[in-house]
Protein backbone atom coordinates (compact mmCIF):
# COMPACT_ATOMS: atom_id res chain seq x y z
CA UNK A 1 0.00 0.00 0.00
CA UNK A 2 1.23 3.42 -1.34
CA UNK A 3 1.88 6.00 1.44
CA UNK A 4 -0.08 9.21 1.18
CA UNK A 5 1.59 12.82 1.24
CA UNK A 6 0.42 15.32 3.71
CA UNK A 7 1.37 18.90 2.25
CA UNK A 8 1.14 21.62 5.62
CA UNK A 9 1.14 24.89 4.45
CA UNK A 10 2.93 27.37 6.69
CA UNK A 11 1.93 31.02 6.60
CA UNK A 12 4.26 34.04 7.45
CA UNK A 13 3.50 37.05 9.38
CA UNK A 14 -0.38 37.78 9.22
CA UNK A 15 -1.17 34.35 7.81
CA UNK A 16 -2.37 34.13 3.77
CA UNK A 17 -4.84 36.05 3.13
CA UNK A 18 -7.72 34.09 0.68
CA UNK A 19 -5.86 35.18 -2.30
CA UNK A 20 -2.80 34.74 -1.59
CA UNK A 21 -1.15 31.10 -3.63
CA UNK A 22 -0.89 28.78 0.14
CA UNK A 23 -4.73 30.04 0.77
CA UNK A 24 -5.66 28.49 -3.17
CA UNK A 25 -3.43 25.58 -2.73
CA UNK A 26 -4.94 24.74 0.71
CA UNK A 27 -8.74 25.45 -1.24
CA UNK A 28 -8.31 22.94 -3.98
CA UNK A 29 -6.08 20.35 -2.38
CA UNK A 30 -7.92 18.43 0.33
CA UNK A 31 -4.00 16.90 1.43
CA UNK A 32 -3.27 20.57 2.30
CA UNK A 33 -3.50 21.48 5.69
CA UNK A 34 -2.86 25.02 7.33
CA UNK A 35 -0.90 25.43 10.30
CA UNK A 36 -2.80 27.46 12.54
CA UNK A 37 -0.92 29.75 15.31
CA UNK A 38 -2.15 31.52 17.82
CA UNK A 39 -0.68 34.74 17.06
CA UNK A 40 -0.66 36.25 13.36
CA UNK A 41 0.34 40.04 13.72
CA UNK A 42 2.87 39.77 16.82
CA UNK A 43 4.06 36.90 16.76
CA UNK A 44 6.75 34.60 18.93
CA UNK A 45 8.82 32.62 17.46
CA UNK A 46 9.42 29.72 20.23
CA UNK A 47 5.41 29.81 20.32
CA UNK A 48 4.94 29.45 15.96
CA UNK A 49 7.91 26.51 16.24
CA UNK A 50 5.99 24.56 19.30
CA UNK A 51 2.48 25.30 17.25
CA UNK A 52 4.34 23.40 13.79
CA UNK A 53 5.29 20.59 16.15
CA UNK A 54 3.01 19.86 18.04
CA UNK A 55 1.04 19.97 14.30
CA UNK A 56 2.92 17.09 12.99
CA UNK A 57 2.58 15.25 16.14
CA UNK A 58 1.52 11.80 15.34
CA UNK A 59 2.04 12.28 11.47
CA UNK A 60 4.26 9.97 9.61
CA UNK A 61 7.23 12.49 9.21
CA UNK A 62 8.82 10.57 6.03
CA UNK A 63 5.61 11.93 4.49
CA UNK A 64 4.81 15.78 5.15
CA UNK A 65 6.27 18.35 2.78
CA UNK A 66 5.87 21.27 4.43
CA UNK A 67 4.97 24.50 2.06
CA UNK A 68 6.18 27.85 3.77
CA UNK A 69 5.94 31.40 3.04
CA UNK A 70 8.29 34.89 4.02
CA UNK A 71 8.28 34.47 7.89
CA UNK A 72 6.94 30.51 7.58
CA UNK A 73 10.06 29.89 6.30
CA UNK A 74 12.34 31.39 8.82
CA UNK A 75 9.85 29.46 11.75
CA UNK A 76 10.81 26.23 9.21
CA UNK A 77 14.95 27.06 9.45
CA UNK A 78 14.02 27.14 13.31
CA UNK A 79 12.03 23.99 14.12
CA UNK A 80 14.45 22.12 11.93
CA UNK A 81 16.97 22.89 14.01
CA UNK A 82 15.01 22.71 17.08
CA UNK A 83 13.80 19.54 16.50
CA UNK A 84 15.68 17.95 13.36
CA UNK A 85 13.01 15.64 12.08
CA UNK A 86 13.35 14.59 8.74
CA UNK A 87 10.67 15.12 6.62
CA UNK A 88 9.97 14.21 2.59
CA UNK A 89 10.39 17.65 1.97
CA UNK A 90 10.03 21.62 2.26
CA UNK A 91 9.14 24.15 -0.19
CA UNK A 92 10.57 27.54 1.11
CA UNK A 93 8.71 30.55 -0.62
CA UNK A 94 10.55 34.19 0.01
CA UNK A 95 12.29 34.00 2.92
CA UNK A 96 12.10 37.27 4.73
CA UNK A 97 15.80 38.42 5.49
CA UNK A 98 14.57 38.84 9.84
CA UNK A 99 18.11 39.92 10.41
CA UNK A 100 17.72 43.39 8.32
CA UNK A 101 16.53 46.80 9.85
CA UNK A 102 13.48 46.99 7.75
CA UNK A 103 12.18 43.81 9.79
CA UNK A 104 12.88 44.93 13.13
CA UNK A 105 10.20 47.34 12.44
CA UNK A 106 7.50 44.50 12.94
CA UNK A 107 6.76 43.19 16.28
CA UNK A 108 8.03 39.64 16.27
CA UNK A 109 9.89 37.95 18.65
CA UNK A 110 12.60 35.90 18.85
CA UNK A 111 12.89 34.88 15.01
CA UNK A 112 16.77 36.61 14.64
CA UNK A 113 19.12 35.69 14.07
CA UNK A 114 18.32 34.25 10.56
CA UNK A 115 18.79 30.25 11.31
CA UNK A 116 21.74 28.79 8.80
CA UNK A 117 22.15 25.52 9.71
CA UNK A 118 21.86 22.52 7.02
CA UNK A 119 18.21 21.26 7.14
CA UNK A 120 18.09 17.61 7.60
CA UNK A 121 15.59 17.27 4.74
CA UNK A 122 15.48 18.32 0.81
CA UNK A 123 14.19 21.69 0.48
CA UNK A 124 14.07 24.14 -2.29
CA UNK A 125 13.81 28.24 -1.93
CA UNK A 126 12.36 30.43 -3.82
CA UNK A 127 13.14 33.61 -4.18
CA UNK A 128 12.74 36.99 -6.39
CA UNK A 129 14.89 39.51 -7.81
CA UNK A 130 12.58 42.16 -6.69
CA UNK A 131 11.74 40.98 -3.20
CA UNK A 132 11.58 43.65 -0.72
CA UNK A 133 11.96 41.73 2.38
CA UNK A 134 15.06 39.88 1.08
CA UNK A 135 17.91 40.33 -1.28
CA UNK A 136 19.25 38.01 -3.79
CA UNK A 137 22.61 37.57 -2.15
CA UNK A 138 20.59 36.58 1.11
CA UNK A 139 18.82 34.22 -0.07
CA UNK A 140 21.49 32.47 -2.12
CA UNK A 141 23.10 32.64 1.66
CA UNK A 142 19.82 30.66 2.34
CA UNK A 143 19.46 28.68 0.09
CA UNK A 144 23.49 27.51 -0.03
CA UNK A 145 23.17 27.66 3.97
CA UNK A 146 20.46 24.82 4.23
CA UNK A 147 20.95 22.75 1.53
CA UNK A 148 18.64 24.02 -0.56
CA UNK A 149 17.91 23.97 -4.27
CA UNK A 150 17.39 27.88 -5.23
CA UNK A 151 15.03 28.84 -7.93
CA UNK A 152 15.22 32.68 -8.61
CA UNK A 153 12.26 34.62 -10.27
CA UNK A 154 12.70 37.42 -12.25
CA UNK A 155 10.46 40.36 -10.82
CA UNK A 156 8.16 38.31 -8.85
CA UNK A 157 8.34 40.68 -5.89
CA UNK A 158 7.77 39.37 -2.62
CA UNK A 159 5.20 36.44 -4.25
CA UNK A 160 2.49 36.85 -2.57
CA UNK A 161 -0.93 38.21 -3.63
CA UNK A 162 0.24 41.60 -3.91
CA UNK A 163 2.72 40.76 -6.99
CA UNK A 164 0.29 38.59 -8.95
CA UNK A 165 0.80 35.22 -7.21
CA UNK A 166 -2.75 34.27 -6.49
CA UNK A 167 -3.72 31.23 -7.98
CA UNK A 168 0.46 29.88 -8.66
CA UNK A 169 0.29 27.25 -10.35
CA UNK A 170 3.96 26.87 -11.03
CA UNK A 171 4.50 26.40 -7.00
CA UNK A 172 1.88 23.74 -7.61
CA UNK A 173 4.25 22.52 -10.24
CA UNK A 174 7.30 22.87 -8.10
CA UNK A 175 5.59 20.06 -5.27
CA UNK A 176 5.20 17.29 -7.56
CA UNK A 177 8.33 15.72 -6.84
CA UNK A 178 7.21 14.97 -3.54
CA UNK A 179 3.34 14.05 -4.34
Amino acid sequence: MQRKTHFFIVPGLGSSGPEHWQSYFERQNPDFTRIQQREWDAPDKDDWVATLEQALAGEDLSQVVLIAHSLGCVTVAHWANTYGHRIKGALLVAPADVDTSSFAAFPTTGFGPMPLQRLPFPSKVVASTTDEWVSVARARQFAEAWGSKLILLEAAGHLNAASGHGNWPAGLELLREWA
